[in-house]
């Protein structure tokens, strides 16, 4: 364990990952003097009833819920099938999804060494993040736990397949505590979560929907506001979630942050990932609701597992994996205007006007694979009945980047923590594995 940060008492990912098997049978395996096959089997681990499909299929022992081909190369295994297939357990957030899909691949390829291990994890890595490309950010914190944990398994001796084991067991046990993970967070947030507390998120965070949902549950009187979140109208579901468990919750249109800001006690939103500068990037809109806030004087907090911790430091927006030349681009062609009175005066040159193209992409996943409904068509003119065309919400971003001076403190399983001591400890992490 490291001590040099006040980070209280956090194990690095790897660290966690080991720690959680220290006293299993599946423990680090010993070396041996000769290759040698564990001498019965190891059974089957532990099945969480919620988490049927997250389960793994150990080397040579097959397994009922697996639902891949084994395959002898690690090039052809289809590691954006198995990641669509354990990220659709709505328990499973993104990072543990990637985790699980790599660790699928050691378990359903034929790899003998140590060196294909890591050449096939770093390739089938690399396929998920140019796959999902639009937003990789948190997809990469998972990637990037899982090799850094399988980097520090070093001592397996000669039994390798007991070291493959060993990975698949551990990653296994990992997913099935990550309602603990939630749960312990809500622990560190309860205090600050008040009677009559009104409270601003953004979006749709399980982090935070289950930290409102205990409070509530512990007799706590909450109200919520939460945020529309277009594209993807993602707060629907909050509201949804909240209102089903009868907390009194309203959702805002993501304009009306400031006119609500005055009525609101704190807000409080999760984060895709956590990054070395202490700032978070989370769904578009994360960084001027934060900024607002600090305006009215009301305090930001950011719930985030530890696993969502990751090696980047962005100092603009345009620093960000998921940026591109896309995002934020004009169309523009030379069209001359015919009437109106944007057309030239004799004698001046014709201009360039913006020309949407009905073939603009837009990824598959902005719209949950359906573009949003239009509500229900009204004479008025100023009804609410216009959303943004399809190939013009392709060119926003999905993710933005919150500084760490917006934010005030951030709440994870390691415990409460500023953005300036998960800022040092990161930054300390990020040079000594350079060092390394």
């Amino acid at each position: 364990m490291f001590s040099t940060t006040p980070i209280l008492s956090y194990l690095p990912p790897r660290q966690l990952l080991l720690s959680q098997h220290a006293s299993s049978p599946l423990s680090r395996p010993k070396p041996t003097a000769k290759a040698t096959k564990h001498d019965k089997p190891l059974g089957p681990l532990p099945v969480s009833p919620m988490n049927q499909t997250s389960l793994l299929v150990l080397p040579g022992l097959p397994h009922k819920h697996s639902t891949f081909k084994k395959s002898q190369d690690a090039s052809t295994f289809d590691v954006i099938a198995a990641y669509k297939t354990f990220v659709s357990d709505p328990d499973i957030s993104m990072p543990v999804a990637a985790m699980q899909s790599l660790s699928e691949l050691i378990a359903q390829t034929e790899i003998a060494t140590m060196f294909e291990l890591m050449e096939a994890v770093k390739d089938a890595a690399t396929r998920l993040k140019r796959h999902y490309s639009h937003n990789s950010v948190s997809l990469s914190a998972g990637c990037e736990v899982f090799y850094q944990f399988i980097s520090s398994l070093r001592d397996f001796g000669q039994d390798f397949e007991g070291f493959k084991s060993h990975i698949i067991a551990a990653v296994r046990e990992y997913a099935q505590n990550t309602k603990q993970v939630k749960d312990t967070i809500a622990g560190n947030v309860d205090a600050f979560i008040k009677d009559d507390s009104v409270i601003l998120t953004h979006g749709y965070s399980r982090v935070v929907v289950n930290a409102l949902l205990i409070s509530h549950r512990k007799g706590r009187r909450i109200s919520v506001y939460v945020t529309e979140t277009r594209p993807r109208g993602l707060g629907i579901k909050t509201h949804e979630i909240l209102t089903k468990a009868e907390i009194p919750c309203t959702i805002i249109l993501d304009s009306a942050v400031a006119y609500t800001m005055d009525k609101v006690d704190m807000v409080m939103v999760g984060c895709e990932a956590v990054v070395e500068s202490g700032g978070i990037v989370n769904a578009i809109g994360s960084c001027q609701i934060s900024m607002i806030a600090r305006v009215f004087n009301k305090p930001v907090h950011v719930l985030a597992e530890s696993y969502k911790w990751t090696r980047l430091f962005p100092l603009s927006q345009y620093d960000l994996p998921t940026h591109n030349d896309h995002i934020l681009s004009f169309d523009l062609v030379s069209t001359p205007p015919t009437s109106g009175t944007n057309s030239p005066l004799p004698g001046t040159p014709r201009r360039h006007h913006p020309v949407l193209r009905t073939s603009d992409s837009i990824p598959s996943l902005l719209f949950s694979n359906a573009p949003p409904k239009l509500p229900p068509s009204s004479s008025s003119a100023n009804s609410m009945s216009n959303v943004m065309p399809v190939g013009q919400a392709g060119r926003n971003p999905e993710v933005d980047y919150t500084p760490p001076e917006y934010i005030t403190l951030l709440f994870t399983d390691a415990g409460i923590l500023t953005p300036e001591g998960i800022s040092s400890y990161l930054v300390t992490m990020s040079l000594r594995s350079e060092s390394a």
